[in-house]
């Protein structure tokens, strides 16, 4: 089994962007339409920003059985610098911003699941002591697409498909704009290429339950990869 994960991220920067009207839209529908068209569930990660940008395409995410949701923050600012030039988030107000996007998303969904991904993917073990009291799932990821600026959509493929395996948690893109333009044309071929190797394509959490020996905690700063889930307890 494969868990394909979608990130919505949004900034404040992005905000801008949008209203100088240098992008058109950070919310990439064809994602969706790929997803639904080929029958491929999959999780999404929605910034809580992203969310209150675009409320109509978060109800059709929740509402669609094949999918489900968890938590990108709220504001998409690091928990943890350097983060891919995102400015950072005080700890004293991390808790806080995890809280924020999980009261968001019970806005639109009665079953939110607890999981939660890092800004960037980028955290240490204070950021896991700070939003402990969120009780919240950390899920990272070991095969990252290349979508995000990404300016190939066969290198994407060719990408992904090298490193994804039984097991693996692939993260890509649903913000289209200048950050991830490519995810729809090479969502296709990925979804083929995995399926012609005879890996089942599921939900994060159907992945997860068949997983019970993936380690609880991880941090990037122990060996400088990335876990596939991780429990924010503080017990680090």
């Amino acid at each position: 089994m494969v868990a394909l994960t979608f990130d919505s991220n949004m900034t404040d920067a992005m905000l801008a962007e949008l209203a100088r009207h240098q992008v058109a839209s950070f919310d990439n529908r064809r994602v969706v339409d790929e997803l639904v068209a080929e029958r491929v569930p999959a999780t999404f990660f929605l910034a809580g920003k992203w969310i209150e940008r675009y409320p109509d395409e978060t109800r059709r995410i929740v509402a669609d059985p094949l999918f489900e949701v968890g938590s990108h923050s709220y504001a998409h600012r690091a928990f943890h610098l350097p983060c891919y030039g995102l400015g950072g988030l005080p700890v004293a107000a991390m808790a806080a911003d995890v809280a924020r996007s999980e009261a968001l998303l019970r806005r639109f969904t009665p079953h939110p699941t607890s999981y939660f991904r890092f800004p960037g993917g980028c955290y240490d073990r204070v950021a896991l002591r700070a939003i402990a009291p969120a009780h919240v799932q950390v899920i990272q990821y070991d095969v990252a697409s290349g979508d995000a600026f990404g300016t190939s959509a066969d290198a994407i493929v060719s990408q992904t498909l090298a490193r994804t395996r039984g097991g693996s948690i692939v993260v890509m893109h649903v913000t289209d704009g200048d950050t991830a333009p490519l995810t729809a044309r090479a969502l296709p071929a990925i979804v083929a290429g995995l399926r012609a190797r005879g890996l089942r394509l599921v939900r994060l959490s159907t992945l997860l339950a068949y997983l019970p020996s993936a380690p609880r905690i991880h941090s990037p700063e122990a060996d400088g990869s990335l876990g596939a889930m991780s429990t924010a307890s503080g017990n680090s």
